[in-house]
């Protein structure tokens, strides 16, 4: 394939493949980082220079501020949750005259910290996409003066710490009040991985919704902590499932683990919805082919990822961002994986 084919928004993902390297060790390249071996070091520059970036790369070496180069950053597999935000937040970007450079790959031990990632003299600005660190880290980014803005935060940020999130406590709410208003008196929840906002929140928010309407939850009916997958949703589902007195109504901290809660309970000969109720959180693509469609909770994803830019926008330039942190509100999309309870429908 001739070097006439490559584009000239290759980013640091496209370099780290074609080199057979991680984005960490691209990034360590374009810092001028010792910590890089000579041969790889000059396989990658190599690259770079075939990939049209020459120019780029002597912009990116240089000691002034870049102007033109944003950082996103989403140090996960890209599936089709992270995938829909970074490509909404890349095209916002793209349609500002900016260019992204993306950092996107798994968390591992290559993966580097954020003041040698996030440096003025390459970038000008950066969206950090549910950031792992804890808030005194990004408290000591904001500190150094450095434009960021995070969007879907893990934890609980500082004040002067500019975020975008969806409304996670009301969307819980919400789809646990559909669950009531169907009838559901026995409700469980199998709720996200521990010390994420977002699993506080929708916990919190499945909660209240109960209280109001007079109900304790007992703790049987509750799964904490796992990872937020298929996987977890099925095995925790299962447990819920074989239960005594088992739940009429699952809700489940995303669509994955809903999905995972469909499959426990075929696994069990139980029928969804007339057995169980299932609802997520998110509104994937993949909730509404799955059997039966997902009764969801819809994460405004690409609407947080394009007020994501305009935030980071107006801090680049230096303009005043009334509210720092921004909640989205969720709605509730109702299918067929809910229905009232057996024995209560005329």
């Amino acid at each position: 394939m001739g070097s006439e084919t490559y584009s000239r928004g290759a980013t640091i993902r496209d370099v780290a493949a074609e080199a057979g390297v991680s984005t960490a060790t691209v990034s360590r390249v374009l810092n001028d980082s010792g910590t890089v071996a000579p041969g790889t070091r000059a396989a990658v520059l190599e690259i770079i220079e075939r990939r049209g970036l020459t120019a780029r790369r002597r912009r990116l070496v240089a000691p002034r501020p870049l102007r033109d180069i944003v950082t996103i950053r989403c140090p996960y597999k890209l599936d089709d949750y992270f995938g829909v935000i970074l490509s909404a937040i890349e095209r916002s970007l793209r349609q500002a005259g900016k260019v992204p450079l993306l950092s996107a790959e798994a968390l591992d031990a290559d993966e580097p910290g954020l003041p040698e990632l996030l440096r003025s003299d390459i970038t000008e600005g950066a969206i950090l996409i549910l950031p792992p660190e804890p808030s005194g880290v990004l408290a000591g980014l904001r500190r150094t003066g450095f434009p960021f803005v995070v969007v879907d935060p893990r934890t609980a940020l500082p004040r002067d710490v500019a975020a975008v999130s969806a409304a996670h406590l009301a969307g819980a709410r919400m789809a646990t009040e559909h669950l009531l208003r169907l009838g559901h008196t026995r409700i469980a929840a199998i709720a996200g991985p521990r010390n994420w906002i977002a699993a506080d929140d929708r916990l919190l928010g499945f909660r209240a919704a109960l209280a109001a309407a007079g109900q304790l939850v007992p703790a049987e009916l509750i799964r904490e902590g796992g990872e937020p997958t298929i996987a977890h949703g099925r095995a925790a589902a299962q447990v819920l499932l074989s239960l005594p007195a088992r739940p009429t109504a699952i809700i489940a901290f995303n669509d994955k683990m809903a999905i995972g809660a469909i499959q426990a309970a075929a696994d069990l000969s139980l029928h969804v919805p007339g057995d169980v109720s299932v609802v997520g959180f998110d509104d994937l693509e993949l909730s509404g082919v799955v059997t039966p469609p997902l009764t969801t909770v819809r994460q405004p994803l690409e609407e947080m990822a394009r007020l994501g830019v305009q935030l980071l926008s107006r801090l680049i330039s230096g303009r005043e961002i009334d509210a720092l942190h921004v909640e989205l509100a969720t709605e509730l999309v109702p299918r067929a994986s809910t229905s009232p309870p057996r024995g209560t429908r005329g």
